[in-house]
């Protein structure tokens, strides 16, 4: 895809009408962004938010800020179970500030707790990529084969609680603005609202190759 298609995508302003239906349609609910680390969801959520006016928040900052480590250090010194609970609680914390988007950690779901604080207080929109793709950014970002090795495991234990989600948008090798624009697509329809709304998500610009 050429650069100049890409730019024209990020500045495609979302239509008003759709934009405010959204909004209204949200609520105080959150946005929430969930799959394997190399999802996307970080990426994918900043130019979500941009697009729908929202604030971003990225979990995982949030957790290291709070606990004044990294979150490889709190696994080293305090172990998962401990982790998971911060984790839980940093995330209730969260969603009380809605509407925003909200990117968690790839084992973030797999506690019942923060699946049912997700479920009443926001919708889940699962960034599902494939092994090959979560394989090959995890790679590049940091050489890791054990972490590539780890992402082989995780993924099938994983992927029947991420499918449990509101939202499955496919991440794959395309810009990012691209999926963002299959998001804002879904939400009319997951939302409810009236097939002028969808009308109006259907007809933004189609991207060419």
């Amino acid at each position: 895809m050429a650069d100049s298609a890409v730019q024209k995508t990020a500045e495609i302003a979302l239509d008003p009408a759709l934009g405010a239906a959204i909004a209204r349609a949200l609520g105080a609910r959150s946005l929430v962004l969930v799959g394997m680390m190399g999802a996307g969801k970080s990426s994918v959520g900043r130019r979500l938010a941009t697009r729908l006016g929202l604030h971003f928040i990225d979990a995982d900052t949030e957790i290291e800020t709070a606990a004044g480590m990294t979150i490889p250090e709190i696994f080293a010194r305090h172990g998962e179970p401990y982790f998971r609970a911060g984790e839980a609680r940093v995330i209730a914390r969260l969603l009380e500030h809605g509407p925003q988007v909200l990117a968690t950690g790839g084992g973030a779901v797999m506690d019942p707790r923060t699946r049912e604080q997700i479920r009443s207080k926001g919708i889940s929109i699962w960034l599902k990529a494939d092994l090959d793709v979560l394989s090959k950014r995890t790679r590049r970002r940091s050489g890791d084969r054990p972490l590539v090795d780890r992402l082989k495991e995780l993924l099938p234990q994983r992927e029947p609680v991420y499918a449990l989600s509101d939202i499955v948008v496919q991440s794959r090798d395309e810009p990012h603005e691209v999926i963002v624009e299959e998001i804002i697509a879904e939400l009319p329809k997951h939302l409810g609202l009236t097939a002028d709304a969808e009308s109006k998500s259907a007809m933004l610009p189609e991207l060419k190759s």
